[in-house]
């Protein structure tokens, strides 16, 4: 049985991750992801140790892209601000916490490779389509948000795992 009190908390995390905010940021942040373990691909690297390393190479390249974003967005915005300085640039990369957060699940399998927790070898295609799949669900939570009916949703989702993905081999190959 549900309570009122539950469905208003669902209702509430529902909202807040349609925000525009959020969902660009998880976006951004699977493509960043997603980039960086097509890149891994050429790389041909499948020790346990250089999973290690592809999974703090995946972290920092969305901290990094962050850091960058948020400071880019501080710059763009600094007259209609009321932030300047050092404060307003740190509050600006801080609101790109959704990036660095969808970067963590590509991080965690790349990280599980190195600790043994299953085999480092083709472990960046199982990345990749975990964030395909969680591309799908973006576009998927976009779509209703925007009040489509659940079979649109879905097929909008699918495009825009796609699209997703092509944007993230597009920039491996020029790379």
């Amino acid at each position: 049985m549900r309570t009122e009190s539950a469905i208003r908390c669902r209702g509430a995390v529902w909202d807040w991750l349609a925000q525009p905010t959020a969902l660009f940021g998880g976006v951004y942040g699977l493509l960043v992801s997603s980039s960086a373990v097509a890149a891994l691909t050429q790389f041909g690297e499948t020790s346990r140790a250089a999973r290690m390393d592809d999974a703090l190479w995946v972290l920092f390249t969305a901290l990094a892209s962050a850091l960058a974003h948020g400071y880019a967005h501080q710059i763009a915005h600094r007259d209609a601000q009321g932030h300047p300085g050092v404060r307003g640039v740190v509050r600006a990369v801080l609101a790109e916490w959704p990036l660095v957060v969808a970067a963590l699940p590509t991080t965690l399998v790349l990280w599980g490779a190195g600790l043994g927790w299953w085999r480092s070898i083709g472990i960046e295609y199982v990345a990749f389509g975990i964030n395909t799949v969680l591309l799908l669900g973006w576009g998927l939570l976009a779509a209703r948000a925007a009040g489509r009916t659940w079979g649109r949703a879905v097929r909008i989702g699918c495009i825009d795992a796609l699209l997703g993905m092509a944007v993230a081999l597009v920039s491996t190959l020029l790379k």
